[in-house]
């Protein structure tokens, strides 16, 4: 299963993230600010608190998290299609 193995906030509510198969880069969050879920990025401390989780979740506190599926998926490019066939296990 791929997973993110490192995480850091980055100004303007960007992301860099590094995947476990090697996949990186920066992901623009600032879409999402102040919307719902999301309100407490308004602060900026609160964004920079990003981290990666116990169950390799991306999040900030027990309340804010992102799906690292969706953070690859937009990274790299791959279709949910792509992505879970290369997650999918080999005798599956």
């Amino acid at each position: 299963m791929i997973h993110p193995v490192f995480v850091r906030a980055l100004p303007n509510y960007r992301i860099h993230v590094r995947f476990s198969d090697g996949a990186e880069g920066e992901v623009d969050l600032s879409e999402f600010v102040g919307k719902e879920l999301f309100a407490p990025w308004r602060n900026p401390k609160f964004f920079e608190q990003v981290q990666i989780g116990k169950h390799r979740q991306i999040k900030w506190n027990d309340d804010v998290e992102l799906c690292p599926d969706t953070i690859y998926m937009q990274l790299t490019g791959k279709t949910p299609a792509e992505y879970f066939a290369m997650t999918e296990p080999a005798n599956a």
